[in-house]
């Protein structure tokens, strides 16, 4: 999650700027060109490629970035308009930036002459991103690409072609609301996708609106400030699980190669914190040299883990045999942990520290507003916690077992340290969230490092844990809560985590309640213009309230149904894990039924019902029911193959 405070503060006091080296990322092929090619997306070169009518043009006086834009009169008959010719086969979605003095403008898209979209567009002063699709066009489809003039003025800036996402998910429920939520989701998110080929400005911010060149884009989607021609670390690590969903899995694979092999002895085996589009370039407003970039002890951690996840979603082999990948895990969780702990002494265990001077030197925290000197965070102990249970499952399915026992071992030993010496010995306000560099342990709100300690499952389950998440949940209620929509994304996660249904379910429906809302930051558009929280919303609904994990390398799918008080059933159809496709119901949390509809081989279905059961019937066949207790908690658990093809319904009795 971008901060632009104290960035901006220290980017105005530095003025000079280092590309990265090329030590620092591997050559890239040149990039295909796109199959569908706009002119001109951002009006910098003055229209080229576009037609305009009388009462329209290029301004310089209200861009959204670069320096220009174009305008149209309030009237009727004015137009701005686009047409290109698409090359190859494919489906796509077009977004643009819009801000209007008054309604009844028309944003339009043209497929040989016959409109197949359309929106009306409100009166907004502030700059929104309008999306429009997903169209499909086959080669030599001619697409319009149409503004048309309302009751107010009309400013346009920042076209944007998105690929189709693989995966179109569709949810079905009881409850029309998490209905809304998901397809509002999903297709906001697939609009932040980068149509590979596609040429566009490099290091663009706030200072310098225009970027400082061009570059060719990669596989790659918007996770940052939407200003900023580039992806960060922390953002792309929390949307990864909404992007696997969809099928980006091209995207995730790419953009995490991309921060790993920036993670050198160079940076003190430290990713940077923000990439360009062309997955090469750090972002320069982040990074002005080897030794003077911003970095954040959470995020190589994070990484780590969202790479095993990215396996279990795809099942690409790269992520165990890209040695660059490979080399990124093994020194994040040995020579970082070690090269960053030396401060404060926490006997046979280590434990990743930050300098305690700000973000360009290195924090303990994703904290970043606040003025602690930290040195140990619990965003950071609980993201290298769950490094360490990456690394394990990656080395356990690279069949290096002893490396896998080595981490199994690491994981066990700091959770235990965590629980019974680093948090101390209260509870709720009481529990220790981080240490200062000369020692003193901090207790009560810290907003990420609080909340990310349960989310990160490193709080052993019980009366604590539980008070804790009560704890978490009453101070992002009242004043402690963050202003800025992007952290909000992260509280149902944590929820969901602890099997928080109701509450996880509350915090989702006030993201999306805000997402028509003008962000904190005016130059992001509306909260829902934040890339996290679409991403997010789409993982939640999936990986959280419908309880899906996947490991396609295994052919094994988990389902546990979460569903909050008052959602009878929830479904979802094309839930894509690997090369298999699924449709999943759960009706309350007593009865699941899942259908394999495409695939080559058959999965091995795991379903969870929380509670201990007596008997399950599989196909209305009762056989006795077995527990196990996951994280404190216990379940009833079938496991079943489904074929392709086959529909398989569980229920618990």
């Amino acid at each position: 999650m971008t901060r632009s405070r104290t960035t901006l503060l220290l980017a105005a006091a530095l003025a000079f700027l280092a590309p990265l080296t090329a030590a620092h990322a591997d050559p890239a092929p040149p990039a295909a060109p796109a199959l569908l090619t706009v002119t001109d997306p951002g009006f910098e070169q003055g229209g080229t490629g576009w037609e305009f009518t009388d009462g329209t043009g290029v301004a310089v006086n209200n861009p959204h970035a670069g320096s220009r834009l174009v305008y149209l009169d309030a009237g009727s008959g004015m137009k701005v308009s686009q047409t290109v010719t698409a090359t190859g086969h494919g489906s796509y979605l077009v977004s643009a930036w819009i801000a209007t003095g008054g309604p009844g403008g028309r944003y339009t898209l043209r497929i040989n002459g016959a409109a197949v979209a359309e929106r009306t567009l409100p009166a907004a002063a502030n700059y929104r991103r309008h999306t429009l699709g997903r169209i499909a066009l086959v080669p030599g489809d001619r697409l319009e690409i149409a503004f048309a003039s309302g009751q107010g003025w009309i400013n346009v800036d920042d076209v944007m072609v998105s690929p189709a996402a693989p995966a179109d998910p569709r949810v079905t429920s009881s409850d029309p609301e998490v209905v809304a939520m998901f397809d509002w989701a999903k297709g906001k998110a697939n609009s932040w996708v980068h149509l590979p080929g596609t040429q566009g400005p490099l290091d663009a911010d706030e200072r310098q609106t225009g970027g400082t060149g061009t570059g060719v884009y990669a596989p790659s989607y918007w996770a940052g400030y939407a200003n900023r021609s580039g992806y960060y670390s922390r953002d792309a690590a929390h949307q990864l699980a909404g992007a696997g969903v969809l099928g980006l899995h091209a995207e995730n694979k790419e953009m995490l190669r991309a921060f790993a092999a920036t993670a050198t002895a160079e940076h003190a085996y430290y990713p940077v914190w923000a990439l360009n589009f062309d997955n090469r370039t750090p972002l320069s407003i982040d990074y002005r040299g080897p030794s003077l970039f911003v970095r954040e002890v959470p995020a190589p951690f994070e990484l780590v883990q969202k790479a095993e996840e990215a396996y279990r979603w795809s099942g690409d082999p790269a992520y165990l045999d890209d040695p660059a990948l490979w080399a990124f895990y093994r020194h994040t969780a040995e020579e970082f942990v070690t090269l960053h702990d030396g401060q404060k002494d926490n006997g046979p265990v280590q434990v990743a520290e930050g300098t305690g001077h700000g973000i360009f030197q290195g924090t303990a925290s994703y904290n970043e507003q606040s003025d602690e000197p930290l040195t140990e965070a619990g965003d950071a102990i609980g993201s290298q916690y769950q490094a360490y249970r990456a690394m394990a499952s990656l080395a356990r399915a690279k069949g290096q077992h002893t490396t896998a026992a080595r981490f199994e071992r690491r994981a066990r030993d700091l959770r235990a340290y965590f629980n019974s010496t680093w948090s101390g010995t209260g509870s709720g306000a009481d529990m220790v969230r981080g240490y200062t560099t000369d020692g003193r342990a901090l207790t009560g709100w810290g907003k990420e490092n609080s909340w990310f300690m349960p989310m990160k499952g490193i709080i052993d389950p019980g009366a604590r844990r539980e008070a804790y998440l009560d704890y978490i949940d009453a101070q992002a209620e009242g004043a402690g809560r963050p202003d800025n929509i992007e952290a909000l994304t992260y509280l149902p996660d944590t929820f969901l985590t602890g099997n928080r249904a109701d509450t996880a379910w509350k915090w989702m429906r006030h993201v999306y309640a805000q997402k028509d809302v003008q962000h904190v930051n005016t130059r992001q558009g509306t909260n829902g213009d934040y890339p996290e929280v679409s991403f997010t919303l789409v993982a939640q609904t999936v990986q959280g309230l419908m309880g899906v994990t996947p490991n396609a390398p295994a052919r094994t799918l988990t389902t546990q149904p979460r569903l909050p008080s008052g959602m009878e059933w929830l479904s979802i159809e094309d839930l894509r894990v690997g090369d298999s496709a699924f449709t999943l119901r759960h009706d309350t949390d007593r009865r699941s039924t899942l259908t394999h509809t495409t695939g080559n081989e058959a999965y091995t279905w795991e379903a969870r019902f929380p509670g201990a059961h007596d008997t399950v019937a599989v196909d209305g066949v009762r056989r006795p029911a077995r527990t196990e207790v996951v994280d404190g908690a216990t379940y009833t658990v079938v496991r079943t193959r489904v074929a392709p093809g086959r529909t398989v319904t569980v229920e618990v009795r």
